[in-house]
């Protein structure tokens, strides 16, 4: 068994035991500690941290786009790459002291696809019901690992619904890329009645308890997690005024739009905005553009309001500093940035 370091965080002052073999974000979210987290995979920066004492760490590869040599030779590590062979104090840089204590247990489970449907040209709905446990508890805009049969990778992908609890199903919104592992497996390979191994749940993109307008900027499979906020909002009767801004292409990029309209009626704050970026030759009288310039032209002021936008790296990127210029607070910008594959760039 590999020996064990005791690991502390500040300036919120939890201890935690983290295995040799563990990486620091692993070991955390074992133990119920819900720290800032994206891709896990060194991509992202959300996990980034300071080390406060110790310096014996060891790091899996990682993009030094997310930890450049000189910010690691500052001090600066990436939670999610880095594994402890001594004691050690970080101070947490990006962390949210509502959600810190309140993690889900990491949990294994094997589920059955149900259904494997398209949704757009490129677009999956993958529909999986719990055979092992029957139930897997996480919070509406998590998202699971799953297995990629026959090789040791896994892939990462967030729930769209609220709960496993009465139908034990979980179900995905997922694009499929040319030549993905996991995309390739689920085009050509994966049926009903397959059997898929997962472990979760993970991720931070959760709604944070408040009256504070909402801002969802989506795009591709980032509808996912989005809706899951969405239907959560409607189940709980939710008030707060809430626009979606959802970025495509083209008209058959679109999904999920007879439920959005339907969200509109059920929440009488919330407005749904999709745009397309090259409308083309399609039929469309609705907001045209990239999704960051609808955003411009409909929220000058946000002051107050939370944001989450989940999507293609450069939407995310782009958004981001559009945010703060707008007025949302750094701190209440929540995000997904979703990654092609589970190795690292360089």
């Amino acid at each position: 068994m590999a020996d064990k370091h005791v690991v502390r965080f500040e300036p919120v002052g939890i201890e935690i035991e983290v295995a040799e073999e563990q990486t620091i974000l692993r070991a955390a979210a074992e133990q119920g500690i819900m720290l800032m987290h994206g891709c896990k995979e060194g991509q992202c920066a959300s996990c980034k941290s300071f080390v406060l004492d110790g310096e014996d760490i060891e790091h899996d590869r990682y993009s030094t786009f997310a930890l450049p040599d000189y910010e690691l030779e500052e001090g600066y590590t990436l939670l999610c790459r880095a594994h402890a062979y001594e004691d050690l104090t970080i101070e947490l840089l990006n962390y949210d002291e509502e959600m810190i204590r309140s993690g889900l247990p990491i949990q294994q489970g094997v589920a059955e696809v149900v259904a494997n449907d398209p949704v757009t040209h490129d677009m999956r709905h993958l529909v999986l019901r719990l055979t092992e446990p029957s139930e897997i508890k996480f919070f509406p805009g998590q998202y699971m690992d799953i297995a990629v049969p026959g090789t040791d990778a896994v892939r990462s992908f967030s729930m769209a619904n609220t709960s496993s609890r009465e139908s034990g199903q979980l179900e995905f919104v997922i694009k499929v890329y040319p030549d993905g592992l996991f995309s390739n497996f689920l085009d050509q390979t994966l049926q009903v009645g397959d059997q898929l191994e997962l472990t979760g749940p993970f991720g931070v993109f959760t709604l944070r308890d408040s009256e504070a307008d909402l801002v969802f900027v989506g795009g591709g499979a980032g509808m996912a997690p989005i809706l899951a906020l969405l239907r959560s909002m409607a189940e709980r009767g939710l008030q707060r005024k809430a626009t979606f801004f959802y970025g495509a292409r083209g008209r058959r990029d679109l999904c999920f739009e007879p439920e959005l309209r339907a969200l509109e009626e059920k929440l009488p704050g919330f407005r749904y905005l999709p745009a397309l970026s090259e409308a083309g030759g399609d039929d469309w009288d609705g907001e045209t553009g990239l999704i960051t310039d609808v955003v411009k032209r409909h929220a000058a002021d946000l002051s107050g309001a939370h944001a989450y936008v989940c999507g293609p790296p450069p939407m995310v990127e782009a958004a981001l500093p559009l945010l703060a210029t707008l007025g949302v607070e750094e701190k209440r910008i929540y995000y997904d940035k979703f990654t092609t594959t589970g190795e690292p760039e360089e």
